[in-house]
């Protein structure tokens, strides 16, 4: 039996485990529930307090920082701040982002009081697992502690399953237990990943197996097999980027991407050729994935509807790998796990075609195979070149669209800056107009299945602090009704002086997605007037950073509406002089209401030809 530490706490035991966990930094805002926990923090000084305006906002900071870390975490105060951090960790549930919601609940005492009198105190709620059993539908552990010799085989059950389960985990801590004396840490937390025996090897070997004979039974119309893999969110949060890289090395496969997988490796790679997203992919994308490939071998790829595009399922000439097993055609083959499957793909595929041996640049193939077409690139270097060239491909002097915009952004970030970007992407059109942008590994974020809106202002902050990309710049695209949503999240940026930009693609004070989802006839000019409730009430972005300066604490603020504009103002931001640059910069680009992205354009009706009668 482990003896008390007088000298060790509930709120040390927990500090001391997130600073275990290489956890730099904790998110949150305070409450007097959860004052004396952030007391002991500081004290310790291994983890820093980072404040912000709303819990949601630490919610999206703690869940990118995990996506970029391998786990983060945030802490509230009971009821009114959990329930606002519920909808972060929702989407860091879905996602399978390990997050710890760290919440801080009235003493024990008031809980005493409460059942002998019906006394309620402040955020208390009548019914005492409230929000227990609210974040039990969002965490793979959840637990509410009130006794300190308890307390730390609950925390580390709650943290190892976070670690291993690679989801949200819930921690309702009551406020009189902070200070209350208990074991220290002993053992060092371990991932306790499902073990991979005797009775798996089988399996496994049939699932590969299936592969490789679907693989051969589809050859091109040369003879060849044309496979192609769609690399997914899970090679991400599996931390399988190098595995993904020895396979496509090793066999020379093309592949591509989710967009939720988007830069999980270097996009410069040889056999990468572009994120696939059903009808809204890049049509040189879709033309070599679709029709091209002869079989699609999804790893880690998640089937949602934002990955796959406006199209409704995967067909017979599918593999996927994913959610720990393996799909291959109508065949499935339980309990395969991805990290397994991976090398042992890889050396069947090498045995069977030798090493290189599925090399192709689809793209070349199909150019010569079909013949000279002004829509179709000669290879895939001429495809990237075609990405690339913004700059040179729009009008100086034109007013800004989705594409003008991101066209140039890409020419931007693919030419020497002096300064490493993190692209933080918010949902709808910001997402759909980024997903191309050419990108090396870790350089991309996004929320592609939950898809909060207002998501990437908070989860910039998490992305500049996280040791992994504490050197690279954020650059965050968010849509003018997504903003409103996470404006003050801003504000975190400028206390930290982070050097993030935020662009704000407002589009005339319109939620231009809702609109194309529910009446896209809209864009095709057959009606005048957008749907009422679509319409946003205008605001003056750029000025919201005089409002967030401090005497300290600079932020600028910009408007852009034309080529020439944004291209200046890129070139001030590459000036390390600029005053723009000693902390974040807000910019607000003005797009027509009528403008979308072009990848959207497959939902949008064709207008019919006038007839002659």
């Amino acid at each position: 039996m482990t003896a008390i530490d007088p000298e060790c706490t509930v709120a040390r035991h927990l500090a001391l485990r997130l600073a275990e966990l290489g956890i730099t930094h904790l998110f949150g805002v305070p409450g007097n529930h959860l004052g004396p926990f952030l007391t002991t923090l500081r004290a310790e000084g291994d983890v820093e307090w980072v404040g912000t305006p709303t819990e949601g906002g630490a919610g999206q900071a703690a869940d990118a920082y995990a996506r970029l870390h391998g786990i983060g975490a945030a802490a509230v105060t009971y009821s009114v701040g959990a329930f606002n951090l519920l909808n972060a960790c929702g989407g860091a549930y879905v996602e399978q982002v390990p997050l710890v919601a760290i919440n801080a609940s009235p003493p024990y005492e008031q809980w005493q009081n409460y059942r002998a009198l019906g006394l309620l105190t402040s955020h208390m709620s009548p019914r005492a697992e409230s929000n227990l059993e609210a974040y039990r539908q969002v965490t793979v552990d959840a637990q509410v502690i009130s006794n300190p010799g308890l307390a730390p085989g609950q925390i580390d059950a709650a943290l190892t399953a976070c670690l291993s389960e690679r989801r949200p985990v819930y921690l309702e801590v009551m406020e009189d237990l902070w200070d209350e004396p208990c074991p220290r840490p002993e053992a060092p937390l371990v991932r306790r990943d499902r073990p991979f025996s005797a009775r798996n090897q089988p399996m496994l070997d049939h699932a590969v197996q299936a592969v490789l004979a679907l693989v051969e039974e589809r050859p091109g119309p040369d003879g060849r097999p044309r496979p192609m893999v769609w690399a997914g969110e899970e090679i991400d949060r599996f931390r399988l980027g190098g595995q993904l890289t020895d396979l496509v090395e090793a066999t020379g496969v093309p592949f591509c991407t989710t967009v939720g997988a988007k830069a999980v490796v270097d996009e410069d790679l040889p056999q990468f050729h572009g994120v696939y997203n059903g009808k809204a992919s890049h049509p040189d994308v879709h033309a070599v994935f679709k029709e091209w490939a002869t079989c699609r071998i999804g790893l880690g790829a998640w089937s949602t509807s934002k990955n796959l595009g406006g199209e409704q399922c995967v067909g017979d000439d599918w593999v996927m790998a994913a959610r720990g097993g393996v799909s291959v055609g109508t065949s499935y083959f339980p309990d395969v796990q991805l990290e397994q499957l991976l090398p042992a793909l890889q050396d069947a595929l090498v045995k069977a075609y030798g090493s290189g041996g599925l090399e192709a640049d689809y793209y070349a193939e199909a150019h010569a195979h079909h013949g000279p077409s002004a829509h179709r690139p000669a290879a895939l270097e001429h495809h990237r070149a075609s990405l690339r060239v913004g700059r040179s491909a729009h009008r100086h002097g034109e007013h800004l669209t989705y594409d003008g915009v991101f066209d140039r952004i890409n020419h931007f970030l693919n030419h020497d800056t002096g300064e490493d970007w993190t692209v933080v992407s918010d949902a709808a059109f910001s997402l759909i107009g980024s997903m191309n942008l050419s990108l090396p590994a870790g350089g991309f974020l996004s929320q592609v299945s939950w898809l909060s809106i207002g998501w990437s202002v908070g989860a910039a902050t998490g992305a500049a602090l996280a040791p992994e990309r504490a050197e690279a710049r954020p650059m965050v695209f968010v849509g003018d009704g997504a903003f409103q949503e996470t404006c003050q999240e801003l504000s975190t940026h400028t206390r930290l002086g982070l050097r993030s930009v935020v662009f704000v693609m407002d589009n005339g004070h319109f939620y231009g997605i809702e609109q194309m989802l529910v009446h896209p006839s809209y864009y095709a000019g057959r009606d005048h007037e957008p749907d009422h409730y679509n319409v946003l009430h205008p605001w003056h972005y750029d000025r919201l950073a005089d409002v967030f300066t401090g005497r300290d604490t600079p932020a600028h603020g910009a408007v852009i509406a034309h080529a020439a504009e944004l291209d200046e103002l890129l070139e001030r931001v590459l000036d390390p002089t600029d005053p723009l640059n000693a902390g974040p910069l807000l910019v607000r680009v003005r797009l027509h209401r009528h403008d979308y992205p072009r990848a959207m354009a497959y939902k949008v009706p064709k207008k019919k030809e006038q007839g002659n009668g």
